[in-house]
């Protein structure tokens, strides 16, 4: 079930990614006066280091490391984030046309925060850090 445990924790992960991320975005594009493109990729590389770290060990408690790991992680991301922001750019600037250049980048950068967090919890799930997880429901002890 796509729809558990593991995606609440990852919600409450995003929350805060989202938070700390945003604020770094919409602050370079809106008082920086740096670009879309610029802005929304500073988020997601602020945001990244600390989402690793936050799913890893809170969200999927994984304890190993490896070479393979952080490059599938990496490239979830980074893939997520083009796809995502290409997206919401190309969607949001056709729904938006007769509107000001700022309102549909805002409104774009939005959309591409929401895309973003759709892609990227399927891809952390099932590429990034698959492995057997325990059902909510199995609450059964270990054995010493």
């Amino acid at each position: 079930m796509i729809i558990d445990r593991i995606f609440l924790k990852f919600i409450l992960v995003g929350l805060v990614n989202t938070l700390f991320g945003s604020l770094i975005m919409f602050l370079l594009y809106n008082i920086a006066g740096c670009g879309y493109w610029f802005s929304s990729a500073a988020n997601y590389i602020a945001g990244s280091v600390l989402s690793f770290f936050l799913n890893k060990y809170f969200t999927f408690n994984v304890k190993k490391w490896s070479f393979s790991m952080i490059l599938a992680f990496a490239l979830t991301v980074a893939v997520s984030y083009f796809a995502a922001y290409k997206a919401a750019k190309m969607i949001l600037f056709a729904l938006l046309r007769d509107h000001p250049q700022k309102i549909r980048d805002n409104a774009a950068l939005f959309a591409g925060m929401c895309f973003f967090t759709g892609l990227n919890y399927v891809g952390q799930r099932f590429i990034v850090f698959p492995g057997k997880r325990r059902r909510s429901n199995d609450h059964v002890p270990k054995d010493p």
